[in-house]
């Protein structure tokens, strides 16, 4: 008990401010004219739902995703030209260097210039013991959700360096902090998002560029069909010895049972206008974004204090101040 009211307590100040950005319906109030944005993984999803809500906000707004020749880019482009927003839809496969260089090439033709913000939003989950994660799964999870994430910061960053102004964000989880049996692989690439976007937000806080992380939970997407998907592929080439003893966690891998879950997917790209509307120099490090609670507040209050403590007398310490305050 008095550790969850410790939890409570400390986490009240977050869940406020997440809160309010998440589910507020008052978006006449966010004005993202002038703005350019591409986002990755705007098939589906944050992704599509996003897409389209910054450009009804008012943004120039690139759209990508593998494979532009299918029906969610034509759904995207209809609605585009139905509301008269400003879309315009970029193939961009995260798991290929070369289509993430032609891809923000283009997106550069297309808007005259790098575009002010990055969402890279592109991500998947293969669930199942650790043990079972064979290499095929691990390259595919880790390829898509942090080495994709990398490809496309490298493309933008030095433009955004060079006119010392840009916004990446970077969609994490509460399981880049919070570690959830069957999802010992999923959770390390998220993890990973945490400290490479961490990391990246200090080195570049006095260049003008400003790095968001955005910890959402879960929500009713088609990211869990696809989840189950990339298992059901995993557990048919999965040797039995890599599965035995593990009863309910393999037995249900692949089985298609999604769960129930509440809340608005719309509370995700309303929160990350937010942060993208926030004034220069005042965007938020991170925002937490649930229809529940937010399990890992406490973690990163802590882990706010243990990296102003440790970095604060180094040469970053004026960087950590910016970015904490």
């Amino acid at each position: 008990m008095l550790i969850a009211a410790a939890f409570a307590t400390c986490a009240n100040s977050q869940l406020i401010a997440a809160g309010n950005a998440a589910n507020s319906n008052d978006t006449h109030k966010i004005d993202l004219t002038g703005k350019t944005i591409l986002i990755t993984g705007a098939a589906t999803g944050f992704g599509r739902l996003g897409a389209i809500h910054y450009a009804r906000l008012g943004a120039k707004v690139i759209a990508t995703m593998r494979n532009i020749i299918r029906p969610e880019a034509a759904e995207i482009s209809d609605i585009a030209k139905n509301e008269k927003l400003d879309i315009h839809i970029v193939e961009i496969d995260v798991l290929s260097e070369h289509s993430v260089q032609n891809g923000v090439a283009q997106a550069e033709k297309i808007l005259g210039a790098i575009p002010d913000v990055l969402i890279n939003n592109a991500g998947i989950a293969i669930v199942g013991p650790v043990e079972a994660q064979d290499l095929q799964a691990s390259k595919l999870a880790f390829d898509t959700n942090i080495i994709g994430y990398q490809l496309l910061q490298r493309a933008v960053l030095p433009a955004m360096r060079k006119r010392r102004s840009g916004h990446i964000i970077n969609m994490s989880s509460q399981s880049g902090r919070i570690i959830y049996p069957g999802l010992g692989h999923y959770c390390p690439t998220k993890f990973a998002v945490e400290a490479m976007s961490e990391a990246l937000a200090y080195e570049v806080a006095l260049q003008g560029v400003e790095i968001s992380i955005i910890q959402a939970g879960g929500y009713p997407t088609e990211f869990w069909r696809n989840r189950e998907q990339y298992t059901a592929k995993l557990k048919q080439r999965s040797a039995t010895e890599h599965l035995d003893g593990y009863g309910a966690m393999a037995d249900l891998m692949g089985s298609g049972r999604i769960p129930k879950l509440n809340g608005d997917p719309m509370d995700v790209p309303r929160a990350i206008a937010h942060a993208i509307a926030a004034p220069a120099g005042r965007k938020p490090l991170r925002v937490m974004v649930s229809s529940s609670n937010h399990p890992q507040a406490q973690i990163n209050d802590i882990i706010k204090e243990t990296q102003l403590s440790f970095l604060q007398k180094t040469p970053y310490g004026n960087a950590l101040k910016i970015l904490h305050n």
